[in-house]
């Protein structure tokens, strides 16, 4: 094995068994500035791999005892996420294919062109998951080599700069938090505290108090004085998840405070100023909740100086595998540290399954898979059955939530008896917003009065 010069850059090991190519290639390598360790076989390079870890795999495929693909797969079973480029004299669009879905980061055609080789070498170490690149720390936590993915990166990587209000649209899953995490981390506010709420996860009067904090005795309960979230987050960012979920009457109070970049928490007289950048997101169609009166235009233009959306996992399914062996390690490393990684077999499956759940989907299918497995390498039939599971169990999260609402609107509906007032103040909503959800869900008050005929036979059981 021959040890290059340690030049300054990255640190590459290239497979040949040919030792002249293996030569003018090393040599191109080291004019461009990388560290470079050759090998003249697969077993060779795994050596290599016992004692350095480099920061990209180079390996011809045809190779003999041990093939560039088998050489592969060993690597991603000792170390996931270490990017691998394959080049061969025998290319097909078939083995390309085959080889991308299971993980491989590129497969160049011999004779490569030299450019073609330096963007593909520049990219996979770019994108490669620890590669230690201090200028990608923001975004570290945000798994990709998808074309389309690295394009909302950069446009993220822009705003970021400056200090306008972003909205992340896409659907639920597809990792807006990261995002909005990535874009805080970028700008320069990356010093001050990142908050993050889900507006549709809490009812009115308490997502107003944790919003804009409230005074002692502002109502029941309020024994002392408490610091909402936009104090919390002053001189940083305020994630505010699922804004279209917010109640009308507070969309209000959100677009004074933005307009007059001051708040008054609840029961108090005075105001607060405040110093923070708003990043919000939403799995709904805005448009269409202005539309319906859901959704204030003027707030919406406020928040929506930038809009970035958000593909679902099934339109990157190129990262499925990348980000299958990233889940996978950081779940052994909690649960079952002997396991290593997932099978060809497995990653295949995996990299041609919908996931209408997205990245959330492939995190509890990851989780799964170590929780029940046996054996180092996950196989196929586990990711099958995880898969299966997943479908059976897991509804899409509009659906779940369509489900939960409309069970929600009957129980209460049921308490009261029918009476609108009563039950909108324990939904905690105004009336005219309560009987837009009623028209929604094709629910008529009447029929939970006594003697109504109530529609029982939808209701969730776990509601009654």
């Amino acid at each position: 094995m021959k040890h290059a010069a340690r030049n300054q850059g990255s640190y590459i090991l290239l497979v040949d068994d040919d030792t002249s190519l293996l030569k003018l290639l090393g040599m191109r390598l080291e004019s461009r500035g990388f560290r470079v360790t050759t090998a003249q076989s697969g077993q060779e390079a795994l050596s290599c791999l016992a004692h350095e870890r480099p920061d990209l795999v180079l390996s011809d495929l045809r190779m003999d005892e041990m093939d560039g693909m088998a050489l592969f797969h060993e690597i991603q079973r000792q170390s996931p996420g270490l990017p691998v480029i394959i080049l061969t004299a025998h290319g097909s669009i078939p083995d390309a294919v085959s080889a991308t879905r299971q993980g491989v980061f590129s497969f160049l055609t011999k004779p490569v062109d030299r450019d073609e080789l330096f963007t593909a070498i520049d990219e996979a170490l770019r994108q490669a998951p620890g590669s230690g690149d201090s200028d990608d720390d923001w975004r570290a936590g945000i798994i990709t080599r998808s074309p389309q993915m690295e394009r909302i990166l950069e446009q993220a990587r822009m705003v970021a700069a400056s200090d306008v209000s972003v909205l992340l649209t896409g659907p639920s899953g597809s990792g807006k938090e990261l995002m909005a995490n990535a874009i805080h981390r970028a700008s320069s506010r990356a010093k001050k505290p990142f908050i993050a709420i889900n507006c549709g996860a809490l009812p009115e009067q308490l997502l107003e108090s944790e919003l804009f904090g409230h005074a002692k005795g502002a109502f029941t309960g309020a024994i002392s004085q408490h610091e909402g979230l936009f104090q919390a987050a002053d001189g940083g960012s305020l994630f505010l998840d699922e804004i279209g979920d917010m109640p009308l009457t507070l969309q209000v109070k959100l677009l004074r405070a933005l307009q007059e970049r001051q708040i008054r928490p609840l029961g108090s007289t005075a105001s607060v100023p405040i110093d923070v950048r708003i990043i919000s997101a939403t799995h709904r169609d805005l448009d269409r909740a202005m539309s319906e009166g859901d959704f204030r235009e003027d707030l919406y233009y406020r928040l929506n100086v930038v809009n970035l959306k958000l593909p679902p996992l099934k339109e990157r399914a190129e990262d499925v595998p990348l980000l299958a062996k990233y889940l996978v390690t950081q779940a052994a490393a909690r649960h079952k540290p002997f396991v290593k990684g997932f099978s060809s077999e497995a990653l295949n499956l995996l990299a041609a399954s919908a996931w209408p759940g997205n990245v959330r989907q492939l995190v509890n299918v990851v989780e799964q898979c170590v929780a029940l497995t046996s054996s180092p390498i996950i196989p196929e039939a586990l990711v099958a059955q995880a898969l299966t599971a997943e479908e059976n169990a897991l509804p899409s999260f509009n659906e779940a939530r369509a489900n939960f609402e409309r069970s929600y609107l009957i129980k209460v509906l049921k308490i009261t008896e029918g009476n609108v007032t009563q039950a909108a103040r324990i939904a905690g909503r105004n009336r005219t917003d309560f009987y837009k959800l009623l028209a929604r869900h094709e629910l008529e008050p009447s029929a939970f009065k006594p003697g109504g005929d109530t529609p029982m036979g939808k209701v969730d059981p776990m509601m009654s």
